[in-house]
C-alpha cells in the first residue's frame, strides 16, 4: 500500500485562468498511478471556509458543473458554465482517501487555479463597427461645418452696400445707399434718373453711376444771382468701379 501511494500523482496544470460573464470555465486535473481508496473532489478555498463544488462519488451533479470525461478515474477536468462574479476564487483539486475510521482524509492536492472574471468583452466585428461609425459621424460634423461657413461667405458678400453719408458743402450731411449692383434695383430707375443729368465725360475705369435724389433746399439769398437761373434739386455722385 505504501508503495502504491508513491505512485500516485495528481497534475493540476492551470495557475491562473480569466473568464468572461455568461462564459464556460474549464479547469483541468489529471491523476496518474494508484492511491488507496477515495474520491477526487474540486474544493473552492482551501481550510475552514472552503467550498465542495465537485465531487466524484455523489450521484446528484452540482447546478451548473460537469464532468469533461465522464466516469474517467484519471481525467477529473470539470466544466462550470455560465460563469459569474461569485465565481470568482481559488479552486483545487484534491485526492481524499479512507481512513481506517471511515472519513475522508486529504492525501493530495493540486497547486490551485486561480480564477478571475470579467466583463463581456467585445467582438472584433462590434469593434470595427463602432469604428466605422465614430468615423461617419466625424465626416457629418465636417461636413455641415463647411457648409455652415460657406452660407454664410455667401451672406456677407451678397449683402446690400451700408449707408454712406455725403457732405455738401455747408448744408447738413444727407444719407446715401449705394443703388448700383444691389439686388433688386431695376436698370429702368438708373437710365430714368441719370437722363435728366448734365452730360459729364466719362471714363473706362467709371461703369456705374451712383445718384441720389435729395430733397429741396431752402431759398438762399439773393446775391448776385443772374435773372433766370432757377436753383437745382439734384446731385450726382461718381465712384470709381473697384
Amino acid at each position: 500500500d505504501a508503495q502504491t501511494g508513491q505512485d500516485f500523482r495528481l497534475h493540476q496544470p492551470q495557475a491562473k485562468v480569466s473568464v468572461a460573464v455568461g462564459e464556460t470555465l474549464t479547469l483541468r486535473c489529471t491523476t496518474s498511478g494508484i492511491a488507496g481508496p477515495g474520491p477526487v473532489r474540486w474544493l473552492k478555498g482551501w481550510g475552514s471556509g472552503s467550498t465542495t463544488i465537485y465531487d466524484q462519488k455523489r450521484k446528484d451533479h452540482f447546478s451548473h458543473v460537469t464532468r469533461a470525461v465522464v466516469e474517467s478515474d484519471t481525467d477529473f477536468t470539470i466544466h462550470i458554465r455560465d460563469v459569474q462574479p461569485d465565481d470568482v476564487g481559488t479552486y483545487y483539486c484534491v485526492k481524499f482517501v479512507k481512513e481506517d475510521a471511515g472519513e475522508d482524509e486529504v492525501f493530495q492536492r493540486g497547486n490551485g487555479t486561480e480564477v478571475s472574471v470579467h466583463e463581456t468583452a467585445l467582438v472584433p466585428g462590434m469593434v470595427a463597427a463602432a469604428v466605422v461609425l465614430c468615423f461617419l459621424l466625424l465626416l457629418l460634423g465636417l461636413f455641415i461645418a463647411l457648409c455652415v461657413y460657406r452660407r454664410k461667405r455667401q451672406g456677407r458678400v451678397g449683402s446690400p452696400c451700408p449707408a454712406r453719408t455725403v457732405a455738401m458743402g455747408s448744408f447738413s450731411s444727407v444719407p446715401l445707399r449705394c443703388c448700383a449692383g444691389t439686388p433688386g434695383t431695376p436698370s429702368e430707375v438708373l437710365d430714368a434718373e441719370s437722363s435728366h443729368l448734365p452730360s459729364q465725360p466719362s471714363s473706362k475705369e467709371e461703369n456705374n453711376i451712383h445718384y441720389a435724389d435729395l430733397q429741396p433746399l431752402p431759398p438762399a439769398p439773393q446775391r448776385g444771382r443772374s435773372p433766370g437761373t432757377a436753383p437745382t434739386e439734384y446731385a450726382s455722385l461718381r465712384v470709381a468701379a473697384k
